[in-house]
């Protein structure tokens, strides 16, 4: 079986990174037509095409983005053979992971509990809006991507959906905020609330629990933020509607309590993957081990 041509390999590395090939070949001093013939030739060594055109634009189709995936490791093991002889930096896998900027921070570190700590191993954390996360797995930017909201699926939808928890939902906030006894009618109707947007699954669970209850809720602030809820909640502006987890350092200390009233709201947390032809290796057991 012959070897892979790793000049090959190293043109295909310079294109990737740069995202242009005139740039690439320009920097690298040879034709255009000199370094598509290099990559044509990996593509043929690989058997599978890495780039595709969208427009003027080069994308890294899957196996362009696995095969990129390596050569980082490649290339850098050239700098991590100097680095070991000075016992320094070793060749680690790479995990990306994108989560609605919402998410409670610590539901985060739960999920990725069972990796931290291991040396051999690089998050990535990514940020942002549902729309923008699911674009990440399209294109291969992440591996997956945490959320509280189920994605729409539809005929062509590829995304897969597991659901790794579900968490209560309580009213939190400074202990002189929530009586001790009292019915929840009383603490709905008599105090300020920090809720999440309308759009949030926890806020249509809240708003139809008063409608129940008959009451309009007082609400002392509308966040799309979960860490600012929870400065929100020390700060005494009012009880905030969350999961326990999102707080949990605060009840452990006592600076925050949960209402002992059970609302009957819950939120699930989901973990999105997109089909792919090469997954990363390093998933699969971490959605195993949320089962």
């Amino acid at each position: 079986m012959p070897e892979m041509n790793y000049n090959h390999l190293r043109y295909f590395w310079a294109v990737a990174h740069d995202g242009n090939l005139t740039r690439t070949a320009q920097r690298m001093n040879l034709s255009q037509s000199a370094l598509s013939v290099q990559i044509r030739k990996l593509e043929e060594r690989l058997g599978h095409a890495l780039f595709e055109r969208r427009g003027r634009q080069l994308v890294l189709t899957e196996a362009g983005r696995i095969t990129l995936d390596y050569a980082d490791t490649i290339f850098e093991a050239g700098k991590d053979l100097l680095g070991t002889l000075r016992q320094q930096g070793r060749v680690r896998q790479v995990l990306r992971v994108g989560a609605l900027a919402t998410l409670s921070r610590n539901f985060q570190l739960e999920f990725l509990r069972p990796v931290l700590g291991n040396t051999d191993i690089e998050i990535v954390l990514r940020s942002g809006t549902l729309p923008e996360l699911l674009q990440g797995l399209e294109t291969l930017g992440l591996d997956v991507v945490l959320t509280n909201v189920v994605p729409s699926h539809d005929a062509l939808s590829t995304f897969t959906t597991q659901a790794i928890s579900d968490q209560p939902v309580s009213l939190i906030g400074l202990p002189s905020l929530v009586a001790p006894d009292g019915s929840l009618t009383d603490l709905l109707a008599q105090s300020a609330f920090v809720v999440p947007t309308e759009d949030s699954p926890i806020r249509i669970g809240f708003d139809r629990l008063c409608s129940r209850h008959d009451i309009i809720p007082t609400l002392a602030a509308e966040v799309d933020d979960i860490a600012m809820m929870r400065l929100l909640a020390r700060e005494g502006v009012g009880l905030a509607v969350l999961p326990p987890i999102a707080v949990r350092d605060e009840l452990q200390s006592g600076v925050l309590v949960e209402a002992q009233h059970d609302m009957g709201l819950r939120e699930g947390f989901h973990a999105v993957t997109i089909a792919r032809k090469f997954p990363n290796p390093l998933l699969a057991p971490l959605l195993d081990h949320h089962l």
